[in-house]
């Protein structure tokens, strides 16, 4: 492992990241090929068990999507506040993954992956028997930690299985279409369980309940045992964890309830909310700068008992001259934009048109058809063609696929706008996030891999967080406007509301997720220029954080997304 230097650069000498070589390099156990001989059984339960996880987290989403009309009635919440089952959710699981990346690195890959399947298991089945909101909301919340914990060890665990060789190839690439195959599948049983079931939308949430712990069946079978890193300093920033977490949920809270708070946003626990979370998180990256300082010896300032090793290097947001804070920000406003979307068809199809949950599926299915079709095109194609023109067509097919909506005539049939919408809208997300991971693992310094992986899913899950959150505020804020023309005053809910003023909210809401991809496409023709083809055919690179020619080959304590990348190059 290379030894970085105190600038933070990597050893120039350093050996290759593909194989283990103790004469140059020792490194631990865990990121070396395994001792033993594994058995075809054993080998495809595991990538059987990992991918079914990505499934689970992205059935989580979808398959409660489509059964939130339903739930909404059920619970008797009004629309505006349906965005919080879905919110919880994703925020949690979004910010917690660099604390679990932490947590993986120290206790082992292994124990990580069935805890966080077993926890995430547990809480569906305890959605599954919620009566009220507040409930439902809070174990959605909880829930979010299982994914947190096990979607990180997934990529670790494949990356120390499988040497490089055609099965690890088999392996990622099984492993990425999880997520379109997740999103079919949790639309396809969401909606049927929901309206065929006696118990309606509860089934579903048992149903994934049951998967939850067919992976932990199967993980406990296949897995190896890993053994930790042994790293010089184990300690985990609790501190750190604490601020960025708490300061987004509060944020995100605040932009939620700002709209339909007793006095809007001059409600005071508002506005009070939105400030004590922007000072938290403003103090989370102050700490994470200190840490950073610290370790690095800068100044005069020690290592002591009380500043560990930081979460997140702040510096890292600088690489390659500032293209991979871009690239970061980019990432964070295309999920804005396809969440928003995916959001706002659902209800659009159940309680604007009145379709049923199942005839809502079918009208979802192309988009996880087309988001597997995306996986395969990307690594093709990712080693031949610009990062910028991914980039630029995944965001701004995403953005167009919400301007369909956003100008949507309700009695055209759907092949005229709801067809080519659902196309279009998963390009983006599929570009962003195969092109965007493999330019993290090459600007990334060696010790920042797993960080920089850990930070582009946080950023991620929490735009899909804030997309919802803003575009409803855009939703009440259009329906409540369109309804006093009509002489009707509305208060977050759609019930009164005439089906005119339904329909302009409906837009609306389609124009601000619009508005977030198209951001991010302006955003990479502007700064992204110059970074070339980001896959290489000769094995993963890294270069170093000013973004030069000069490329190194580096091997890092946990080579995630470089494996990823090395996975996709070697089909």
């Amino acid at each position: 492992m290379p030894t970085p230097s105190e600038d933070g650069n990597a050893s120039a000498t350093a050996p290759t990241a593909t194989k283990c070589d103790s004469e140059h390099t020792p490194q631990p156990q865990s990121v070396c090929e395994p001792d033993h001989r594994r058995s075809v059984v054993q080998n495809v339960v595991l990538i059987a068990s990992v991918t079914l996880c990505m499934i689970v987290n992205t059935a989580n989403l979808t398959g409660v999507s489509i059964s939130l009309p339903t739930i909404g009635r059920d619970l008797h919440i009004v629309e505006d506040k349906l965005q919080w089952i879905m919110n919880a959710y994703s925020l949690s699981s979004g910010c917690l993954l660099l604390f679990f990346g932490r947590l993986a690195d120290l206790y082992g890959r292994k124990r990580l992956f069935l805890c966080g399947c077993a926890w995430l298991g547990v809480f569906a089945l305890g959605c599954g028997f919620a009566q009220n909101e507040i409930t439902l909301d809070i174990l959605r919340g909880i829930q979010g930690l299982g994914a947190a914990a096990a979607i990180p060890a997934c990529l670790g665990i494949l990356a120390h299985t499988f040497p490089p060789s055609t099965i690890r190839s088999i392996a990622f690439s099984t492993f990425a279409a999880g997520a379109p195959v997740g999103g079919a599948l949790g639309n396809a049983v969401g909606g049927v369980l929901t309206q065929s079931t006696e118990k309606s939308w509860r089934s579903a949430f048992w149903f994934l309940a049951g998967m939850a712990a067919v992976c932990c069946v199967g993980g406990a079978f296949s897995i190896d045992k890993d053994e930790p890193y042994q790293l010089d300093d184990r300690r985990v920033d609790w501190l750190g964890a604490f601020l960025g977490t708490s300061g987004l949920i509060l944020i995100v809270f605040a932009l939620s309830d700002g709209s339909v708070a007793p006095d809007g946003w001059k409600t005071g626990y508002v506005i009070a909310i939105l400030i004590i979370g922007v000072l938290i998180f403003a103090l989370f990256v102050v700490w994470e700068r200190y840490l950073e300082r610290v370790q690095n010896g800068s100044g005069t300032r020690r290592r002591r008992w009380w500043t560990p090793p930081p979460l997140m290097n702040v510096s890292i947001w600088g690489r390659a001259n500032g293209k991979l804070g871009v690239m970061l920000i980019i990432a964070f406003l295309q999920w804005c934009g396809f969440l928003s979307f995916s959001f706002w068809i659902t209800l659009y199809y159940q309680n604007y048109a009145g379709l049923s949950p199942i005839l809502t599926m079918v009208r979802l299915l192309p988009m996880n058809v087309t988001g597997f079709l995306c996986n395969v095109v990307v690594a093709l194609v990712v080693g031949r063609v610009d990062l910028v023109i991914l980039i630029v067509i995944g965001t701004t097919f995403t953005a167009v696929a919400n301007l369909l909506f956003a100008v949507i005539d309700p009695a055209a049939p759907y092949w005229a706008f709801g067809f080519p919408a659902t196309i279009l809208a998963v390009f983006g997300a599929d570009f962003v996030f195969a092109a965007g991971t493999l330019f993290v693992a090459k600007v990334c310094l060696p010790h920042e891999q797993s960080v920089g992986g850990a930070l582009f899913n946080t950023l991620t899950q929490v735009g899909a967080a804030f997309g919802t959150a803003i575009s409803t505020i855009v939703f009440n804020a259009g329906l409540t406007k369109a309804s006093r023309k009509y002489g009707v005053e509305v208060h977050g809910s759609v019930a009164n509301a005439p089906r005119p003023a339904q329909l302009v909210a409906y837009k609306d809401a389609m124009w601000a997720g619009f508005a977030f991809p198209l951001c991010g496409a302006i955003l990479a023709l502007l700064f992204l220029r110059g970074v070339g083809v980001v896959g290489h055919k000769t094995g993963p690179k890294v270069v170093d954080s000013d973004a030069t020619t000069n490329e190194k080959t580096v091997s890092h304590p946990w080579p995630t997304l470089l494996l990823v990348y090395q996975a996709v190059e070697d089909r």
